[in-house]
């Protein structure tokens, strides 16, 4: 068995920092960082604390990636409507500039 290089290393401690700044939060906290276009709606289908641990890298072409294929993209007025009317609790995660939110998802 290979032991993990420290890249390996590196990217499971930014995995374990993110996850622990990763909470549930009302839309209504928010809403400073969606009037300055901070918000970042994650598709449902990504795991949100990888996404945020793109960010933290800058990788670009994942990210890129992510956006051309509508898996990313910012929150919009409509959306900031019904979640505030809903008090919609959103999961969150900080990646410097931006603020990363996700729906819960299905169960």
């Amino acid at each position: 068995m290979t032991s993990p290089t420290q890249a390996d290393q590196e990217q499971q401690l930014l995995h374990a920092k993110l996850n622990t700044e990763t909470s549930q939060i009302a839309w209504s906290e928010l809403l400073r960082y969606f009037a300055g276009g901070l918000v970042i709606v994650v598709s449902s289908d990504l795991d949100l604390v990888d996404v945020a641990a793109r960010f933290s890298i800058d990788d670009k072409a994942t990210v890129e990636q992510w956006l051309n294929d509508s898996k990313l993209a910012k929150a919009t007025d409509e959306q900031a409507t019904i979640w505030l009317e809903a008090d919609t609790l959103l999961w969150a995660v900080v990646a410097r500039p931006w603020v990363l939110v996700q729906e819960n998802k299905p169960d």
